[in-house]
């Protein structure tokens, strides 16, 4: 990145009192935009520091990958010093970002309507996990986002449990819902001069993931899911496996040698028939009328895969992916995180990159996923904790002399 480029959320200031993953995914989001995000930690620091430590007295990777680009500083909010400094903070910052539980941050002394007579002009952004009413003031984690909304009881066999994602779509993918919210009330604010109150609930944001099984839920109404390789339907949309719950079939296939992840994801189009029936060496299915049309071969899709699968267990998923390619037949290898670490066109990308870290050396982590032709994204290291307290607080015109106090009495 040269000197000159001006990055997106540039002169943006934003406070960040969030932990643990839901809030730090979205001020890095911001960080990684150009934000001045300035991570406010209690002395003891963001817990997720030291947890599922690889190193020991290291910041964790848990940490570390959720918060690159931030300063951090410390501050004891229990104090009315600590709260006198908070204050000033908020004045000289656009957005405040938090993911505490349920009214902490009122009970601090921070209401809503407080922080508008502090700063007109705040944007305040909150995670939750759930939105007013009977479930308003219960704790959310990750998987019981996921489950509250709709993403378990679709996701497995019919014959298994309900069955969480390794994709973090209650923490993460709330976190992302929240960056639109703040560039939202940011783009309102240039025409009104005021902030506003912005906050997700991670129920609905995994809601908001979840959509199509709510589409298929009104559909079950009229008939069984045809497009499901269930033989029973009931009152509510099943767990179906591989499907794809979309209107074109798929399913993943093994692939050579038969390892735990040697596997390719297949969708067949009704113009890929041909040419799949060619390749696995089947080529008269192509006319046959049992199987030459989506309506015929829709009541035995079993049996189609298992045919295409005959073919896909001599090769490896890559040397399938790439000869399905060449006939325009859509298909994804099943990566496993060891590959995806290693790809080289993810790291061409900016996908995954490599970190400097002080105490680490290195380490990889996710790059931005947004990209903008003029506002590029270098991924910096986490920050040590409270490593800028003298430089933040000096611009709120605390003395080094000030600073030294404040830490022996524990208030930074």
């Amino acid at each position: 990145m040269t000197a000159s480029t001006q990055r997106a959320l540039e002169g943006v200031r934003v406070l960040d009192m969030t932990h643990v993953q839901s809030g730090p995914s979205c001020t890095q989001i911001l960080a990684w935009l150009g934000a001045d995000v300035i991570k406010l930690e209690a002395p003891t620091g963001d817990i997720t520091r030291q947890q599922l430590r690889d190193l020991p007295d290291v910041d964790s990777l848990y940490f570390t990958m959720l918060n690159c680009n931030k300063r951090s500083i410390t501050l004891n909010m229990k104090s009315d010093r600590g709260k006198e400094i908070f204050t000033d903070l908020v004045k000289n910052s656009d957005v405040l970002v938090e993911n505490f539980a349920p009214g902490a941050i009122d009970r601090m002394g921070f209401t809503w309507e407080r922080l508008q007579e502090i700063n007109p002009g705040l944007v305040f952004a909150s995670i939750k996990g759930f939105g007013p009413g009977r479930y308003e003031n219960f704790k959310a984690y990750e998987v019981v986002a996921q489950a509250m909304g709709g993403a378990m009881s679709t996701t497995g066999f019919e014959d298994g449990p309900p069955t969480a994602t390794g994709a973090q779509i209650g923490d993460s993918g709330t976190g992302i819902h929240l960056v639109a919210g703040i560039l939202a009330a940011l783009f309102q604010r240039t025409s009104t001069g005021k902030g506003q109150r912005v906050t997700v609930a991670m129920q609905e944001a995994v809601l908001n993931l979840t959509r199509v099984k709510l589409r298929d839920q009104q559909r079950l109404t009229h008939g069984p899911l045809r497009e499901y390789p269930n033989d029973n339907f009931g009152t509510e949309v099943p767990r179906s496996g591989n499907a794809s719950g979309g209107g074109q079939p798929g399913w993943a296939l093994r692939c050579a040698p038969g390892g735990p992840n040697d596997y390719i994801y297949v969708i067949v189009q009704p113009p890929g028939w041909a040419p799949i029936a060619e390749l696995i060496g089947k080529p008269e299915l192509a006319e046959d009328p049992d199987w030459a049309t989506p309506v015929a071969r829709l009541d035995k899709l079993d049996k189609m895969f298992a045919l295409i699968e005959q073919w896909t267990e001599q090769h490896t998923k890559f040397e399938v992916m790439d000869k399905l390619n060449a006939l325009n037949v859509p298909c994804g290898p099943i990566m496993s995180t060891a590959e995806l670490i290693a790809d080289e066109t993810l790291a061409d990308l900016g996908a995954v990159v490599e970190v400097e870290h002080p105490q680490r050396g290195t380490f990889k982590t996710v790059g931005c996923p947004i990209k903008l032709s003029d506002s590029p994204v270098e991924v910096q290291t986490s920050p040590g904790l409270g490593e800028h307290n003298s430089v933040i607080y000096g611009s709120l015109g605390i003395s080094p002399a000030e600073l030294d106090d404040l830490k022996t009495a524990g208030v930074i």
